[in-house]
């Protein structure tokens, strides 16, 4: 089957976009690859390369929370190679365009929240702030008690391993292990999100972690138009009203300045600067 005509799609994309009332987007690990943080699945992604991680580690931490401090703070000084330069790659990631991009729509009010999968916190340096990560972010501390979160250098302490000052409850990095629950919060977050929508933006997620791929299938089934911005088909292609088979970070800002041009002059959520 023939790809779609881009600039066909383009079109029809941001005619949704422009005409929604409650615009979302899904984000998976394929925005974050052009920033140059490798993806974990796809073929070449880190754990096609170096297997997945053990499939109990919540329930590893929970056994032994001081053993489990003691090896992080011993792979953070450097150990290790294949995990460290992931992280080191997280660590001198800078948002691309389709970051840019996607602050840019939700400064002018297209873009009503953003739903990532990922834990890498380039939205928010890129400038989003609706958003709901539901894996976490790499760069804070969560009671797995309260669910209250700080930033990492914000909790300080000697104790091993970390306590709540609210709740004594253990203290973990954000980032969603493998065994454990997503935080409540997040969890109801999206779903309240999906119910509102009436489009989603699919942005580099391969549709197959649930229950992240099934925010738009809830949308759809309301009536939501899905725009799916991904070079790769995936399983919930044939449900999207339109589709861009091409990197976000080339795909966004151009949707974005379509979207501009069909909607001359400033949206209502623009501020006066």
């Amino acid at each position: 089957m023939s790809e779609p005509d881009f600039d066909e799609q383009l079109e029809l994309a941001a005619q949704i976009v422009a005409e929604s009332s409650y615009l979302i987007s899904l984000v998976g690990s394929g925005l974050s690859k052009e920033s140059g943080i490798p993806t974990f699945r796809g073929g070449d992604g880190l754990w096609d390369k170096m297997g997945e991680p053990p499939m109990d580690g919540y329930q590893r931490f929970l056994a032994d929370p001081t053993g489990w401090w003691a090896e992080r703070l011993q792979q953070q000084e450097g150990a290790g190679s294949g995990m460290s330069d992931f992280g080191r790659a997280l660590e001198e990631a800078k948002p691309n365009p389709g970051h840019i991009a996607l602050a840019e729509m939700e400064r002018h009010g297209y873009l009503k929240h953003i739903i990532t999968q990922n834990i890498d916190n380039l939205h928010q340096e890129a400038g989003s702030t609706a958003i709901t990560e539901i894996h976490g972010n790499r760069t804070k501390q969560r009671c797995i008690g309260c669910a209250r979160r700080w930033a990492r250098e914000e909790f300080v302490t000697d104790e091993m391993p970390p306590r709540c000052p609210d709740c004594q409850g253990l203290v973990k990095n954000d980032t969603v292990m493998f065994g454990e629950p997503i935080p409540p919060d997040a969890l109801e977050a999206c779903y309240r999100e999906a119910q509102r929508a009436d489009a989603v933006m699919l942005i580099g997620t391969s549709a197959v972690v649930y229950p992240a791929a099934e925010f738009p299938v809830i949308a759809y089934r309301r009536g939501a138009k899905l725009i799916e911005v991904n070079p790769q088909e995936t399983p919930l292609s044939e449900l999207c009203t339109a589709v861009l088979r091409a990197p976000s970070g080339q795909s966004l800002p151009k949707l974005l300045a379509r979207v501009r041009a069909l909607t001359p002059g400033p949206s209502p959520s623009d501020g006066e600067g």
